[in-house]
């Protein structure tokens, strides 16, 4: 972001930077940059190589006078614009046991993507920290079949939405809900199911949106006062549904911030604005609110809800979002700017022999290779202990350990099997009867609904007793880590089998995992085979010693010569100005030569 300044200056300034010195960039970087200059290693691992960093922005009024004089900044506070005043509420939420359960699970997510457990195809930071915004909105978007929490931001938005809209009746006055994760799916069916009020709801949850709109709507809003701005897909229905709203036909108005930020000027009516989720951006977050905080609104006052669930992602998202705007609000102000400023953005090592290397002297070029080779030398020896050690831990402990499991899952597999095939007793259909909570089905449709409707009564993630199935007795369980519903099958060994939304899906999981008992053997008989041939490989490999033992002693040993070469030199130039005893100069400049 340091060159984006002076580019716009070329452009626009381009006779003031010439006159000032300034035309090129290093000049106007060095008087208006802090520069830090770091040593490290080349890519390609031979040498070593400088790399200078901005750290800081300096002479920042100087700066923005110049630039002033062709940019007109004008902010909220220069221009005092007949705005309403703004109240804000942030609504702190509880999460529900299944939440901080999830966020632990998130938590164990993270920990293997850092120590490289997982593959970066399989789970990365990037997903991890999608699912952790989706949880802090709402469960149910990592799982639509987890339970409704009751302190979840869409029921407490719900409420004060509601709230508003009946204590604002007589005005009819408006408002916004913002959004970004979880908007409404095109072409997708909606399943409706009737409650006994004959009211109508979602038979499974399927987006924010939707469930908001149907909560409003239960509690006595209107279907025709509820708009999503995602419905609006053309020019002219935009202006058919902004200029409903200004009117106060449509009463709440929902939307993401980037369908519903700039360019929306439905601000006459508006008394309440809220966040169910905070964008990447502070320019996004200042673009919602700029919907509300803005001139013609016909309230003097209005009220911005930002909704936030404790111990989970929403924290940091608002902390980080507000070091950035810290940053940039230190530059764009009415106010003198400070004389510097620091990026939050940019990091900047530097090491201490950077002194050094400016007197040119030809041993601290030769130290800092040797420190490189010698460094790296090291590692490689380290490197190869360590994995003797581990070798020698592997031919004691893994192998033999090994070996046994193998020889244990061997012996597990067969036993499975024959379990399995003296209680397989299909019928015309090739089902063989399932025990749900005591109850036996002899179809596959009654017993995949069974087991579904054992999952709606779950409210944590405790295992429960679900039933027996082909000589295996189940439990059932709701994994906070993946998001996902458990059947355990448990027989002369536990397997795991993980359920979906699919009656006759399940049923075809919970087959494949029996089924696949002779593929599980084969497994066994190969791992087996092959920990026997590594044990012998290592019993070689463990007596075989470090190849650069010769290289490290004789490189280190020259270090040493010139860590000492160095130290005397140093000692030596601490006498500068004369022997020891000498007389000191004559301070008053009358013997000194002009």
């Amino acid at each position: 972001m340091w060159c984006l300044p002076h580019t716009m200056q070329k452009y626009l300034q381009y006779e003031t930077l010439r006159r000032q010195g300034l035309l090129h960039f290093d000049a106007w970087a060095s008087t208006f940059g802090e520069t830090v200059t770091a040593i490290e290693l080349a890519p390609e691992g031979t040498g070593y190589r400088a790399k200078t960093r901005f750290a800081k922005f300096h002479n920042l009024p100087e700066l923005m006078a110049m630039f002033k004089e062709v940019a007109d900044i004008q902010t909220a506070d220069m221009l005092k614009l007949p705005v309403p005043k703004a109240i804000y509420h942030n609504i702190s939420l509880k999460p529900s046991k299944l939440q901080k359960e999830m966020v632990g699970g998130l938590a164990e997510r993270a920990e293997k993507v850092r120590n490289k457990e997982v593959d970066s195809t399989v789970d990365n930071m990037l997903l991890i920290t999608n699912d952790g915004r989706k949880l802090a909105l709402d469960q149910r978007l990592l799982n639509p079949m987890l339970p409704d929490s009751d302190t979840s931001k869409i029921n407490a938005c719900a409420e004060n939405v509601f709230e508003i809209w009946q204590n604002t009746a007589d005005q009819c006055s408006t408002q916004m809900v913002f959004c970004d994760l979880s908007t409404p799916g095109k072409g997708r069916p909606i399943e409706m199911v009737q409650k006994e009020q004959g009211t109508f709801e979602m038979a499974v949850f399927q987006n924010v949106y939707d469930d908001l709109r149907d909560k409003l709507i239960a509690k006595g809003i209107p279907t025709e006062e509820i708009a999503y701005i995602h419905d609006a897909n053309t020019e002219a229905k935009k202006k058919e549904l902004f200029g409903k709203v200004r009117s106060g036909q449509i009463r709440v108005l929902i939307g993401s911030t980037q369908k519903m930020g700039a360019g929306t000027n439905v601000q006459h009516k508006l008394v309440a604005l809220h966040h169910l989720d905070c964008p990447w951006r502070p320019s996004d977050l200042q673009q919602r609110e700029g919907r509300i905080i803005r001139q013609k609104n016909e309230n003097d006052e209005v009220d911005i809800y930002t909704y936030v669930t404790e111990n989970t992602f929403d924290s940091y998202l608002y902390q980080l979002v507000e070091g950035k705007q810290k940053f940039i609000g230190q530059i764009m102000t009415s106010k003198s700017p400070a004389r510097s400023v620091e990026d939050i953005d940019e990091t900047a090592l530097s090491y201490a022999e950077i002194k050094a290397l400016c007197t040119g002297n030809p041993h601290i070029k030769e130290k800092m290779d040797l420190d490189i080779d010698v460094q790296r030398l090291k590692l490689l020896k380290a490197n190869h202990l360590s994995q003797k050690y581990s070798l020698e831990d592997n031919i004691v402990k893994y192998f033999p350990q090994a070996i046994a499991i193998a020889k244990g899952r061997i012996k597990n597999a067969q036993e499975d099997i024959a379990i399995r095939d003296a209680n397989t007793h299909p019928n015309q259909d090739g089902f063989s009867p399932m025990v749900v909570v005591g109850v036996t089905y002899a179809e596959k449709k009654a017993a995949g609904t069974a087991i579904l409707e054992v999952c709606k009564t779950l409210t944590d993630s405790a295992c429960v007793p679900l039933g027996q199935y082909r000589g295996f007795e189940m439990t059932l369980s709701f994994e906070p880590l993946f998001n996902q519903y458990k059947v355990g099958l448990t027989g002369a060994h536990n397997h795991s089998v993980t359920l979906g939304a699919d009656i006759f899906g399940n049923i075809q999981r919970l087959d494949n995992v029996l089924n696949d008992f002779e593929g599980n053997l084969t497994s066994a008989q190969n791992d087996l085979a092959t920990y026997e041939a590594q044990l012998a490989s290592a019993k070689i490999e463990v007596e075989k010693p470090f190849p650069q033992e010769d290289e490290l002693k004789t490189k280190s040993a020259r270090l040493t010569e010139l860590n000492a070469l160095l130290h005397l030199d140093k000692k030596e130039n601490e006498i500068v100005d004369g022997e020891p005893g000498a007389e000191a100069p004559d301070r008053d400049g009358t013997d000194r030569e002009r």
